[in-house]
């Protein structure tokens, strides 16, 4: 394995010498071409300035494009879409970033563009607000929708940056990202995906069984499986604490249905949610005993890891487009529990139609993931896949078929769903960098080397952990 890594290490240099040889590989942070870069983003039609923050070494811009409500009926609506610009020099290469969810206004830097030292447009997804159509048609709200907005933001930004595109995304913005190629493929000079979910047929979920089944250590997973169970065992003292937590925090339940749905909701993620987002190593923080446990202790434990806020009306609303596109086109993973006797489980893995308020209408389109899925088996160029070896959401990766050309899925051996390209193994790192590099046209020397153009920046590069079961 490690000889074919290097063999294809050396085929990536090759390529990259007679394809981008001459191209730049550095630039000071200062517009080029004519007047300010302020100015020229402003004078694109249908972009409007919300602020301008500093940062040093960058200029960032959060803005506003007016984007169709329907693609295919332009003249029905418009909205407002969010979008922001990580400005360094329009010389150096552009990475198109979308997280799948509301979009930060506080400048970040995601991996590829560390690696390519270049530009970063980032958008917020359709529907998330602010970004949503009023009134919103929920029908609008799809993925061929989404990715022809993206479309329609690069095609107004390219003339300004005009050398080579690379698109990414983690999770939901990794799906996001793999979506865009699949309905614009000549747009992106390469894709990065990070930890995308791909699930091919909705009811098929017997992967996800066998994840939880090995994952980590057996001590580990015992500990974990006994507090879920325990959480559902003291179900009416834990419930009477969650309704004085609610009745404290104003929150309610009419979504969902009940304090007693949210509740197996939030003890159902605990597992899912420990190994989504903590390291083999915390199971230490985990109850060792969970019958002698504390009431305390076991909420706690719960709390932490999948907090009991989500399920509720407030924790659930900023969600629904999300839950939505899970119900309607994404698919959603159903597991089973065969630590804990069905007498404690009312309602198991509830589907996303709970989870969005019933006066929005939703039917599933069985027939989208396997077209994508499809797609990228027999068509993927210039694109890679990254899985943490830990993470539940990897259950069900893209995988590549024959017809791929320069693509490649890679897991980081450990990682959680916070992996990254530098948390793989030594030949596939150098592989995955020296391949981001070829695809934003950086040239050969800087492609040989392998090794990212800029510096971490703990302020930019910082990841924030998440809460709640959601790619």
């Amino acid at each position: 394995m490690r000889k074919a890594l290097r063999w294809l290490l050396a085929l990536a240099v090759f390529i990259g010498t007679l394809s981008t040889a001459g191209a730049a590989t550095a630039a000071q942070p200062e517009a080029t071409g004519t007047g300010d870069i302020k100015d020229q983003l402003l004078s694109i039609p249908g972009m409007s300035l919300i602020e301008e923050k500093p940062y040093t070494g960058y200029r960032f811009f959060v803005l506003n494009y007016t984007q169709p409500v329907d693609h295919r009926n332009p003249k029905a609506g418009t909205f407002q879409q969010r979008i922001t610009v990580l400005h360094k020099d329009v010389s150096r290469p552009t990475v198109f970033y979308t997280g799948g969810y509301s979009v930060s206004t506080t400048p970040s830097r995601r991996e590829p563009t560390q690696i390519v030292d270049g530009n970063q447009v980032s958008m917020e997804y359709r529907y998330f607000t602010p970004s949503r159509p009023a009134p919103a048609d929920w029908s609008k709200l799809d993925i061929w929708q989404a990715a022809s907005d993206q479309h329609r933001i690069f095609k107004a930004l390219k003339p300004l940056y005009d050398r080579n595109w690379i698109s990414t995304g983690g999770s939901k913005g990794g799906m996001t990202a793999t979506y865009y190629e699949r309905f614009y493929p000549r747009d992106m000079d390469g894709v990065v995906a990070y930890v995308a979910p791909n699930d091919v047929v909705n009811k098929e979920d017997s992967a996800y069984d066998r994840f939880f089944a090995s994952v980590g250590t057996k001590e580990c997973r015992d500990r974990l499986n006994a507090v879920q169970r325990e959480a559902l065992v003291r179900r009416e003292p834990l419930e009477k604490k969650y309704e004085a937590y609610a009745a404290e925090n104003g929150y309610t339940f009419n979504t969902v249905g009940s304090l007693d749905r949210a509740y197996e909701a939030v003890v159902l993620d605990y597992v899912w949610g420990f190994w989504q987002y903590s390291l083999l190593t915390d199971c230490d923080t985990i109850p060792a005993d969970a019958a002698g446990a504390t009431d305390d202790e076991i909420w706690n434990s719960i709390d932490t890891i999948s907090g009991f806020s989500f399920y509720a009306d407030q924790g659930l609303e900023p969600y629904t487009p999300y839950y939505y596109q899970a119900g309607t086109q994404l698919g959603a993973p159903t597991i089973h529990f065969p630590h804990i006797e069905k007498r404690h489980v009312r309602y198991g893995y509830q589907p996303p139609r709970n989870f969005v308020p019933r006066d929005i209408p939703m039917s599933f389109q069985p027939w989208a993931m396997r077209d994508v899925d499809t797609w990228v088996r027999h068509n993927a160029r210039h694109m890679l896949f990254v899985y943490g070896e830990n993470d539940p959401w990897g259950a069900e990766p893209f995988r590549l078929g024959k017809g791929a050309r320069d693509s490649y899925v890679f897991t980081a051996p450990g990682a959680n769903h916070g992996a990254r390209v530098a948390g793989l193994t030594e030949d596939q790192r150098n592989l995955a960098t020296a391949s981001i590099l070829k695809w934003a046209g950086l040239s050969a020397t800087t492609v040989a080397e392998a090794k990212p153009l800029a510096s971490f920046d703990a302020k930019l590069d910082r990841r924030m952990p998440e809460r709640g079961l959601r790619p």
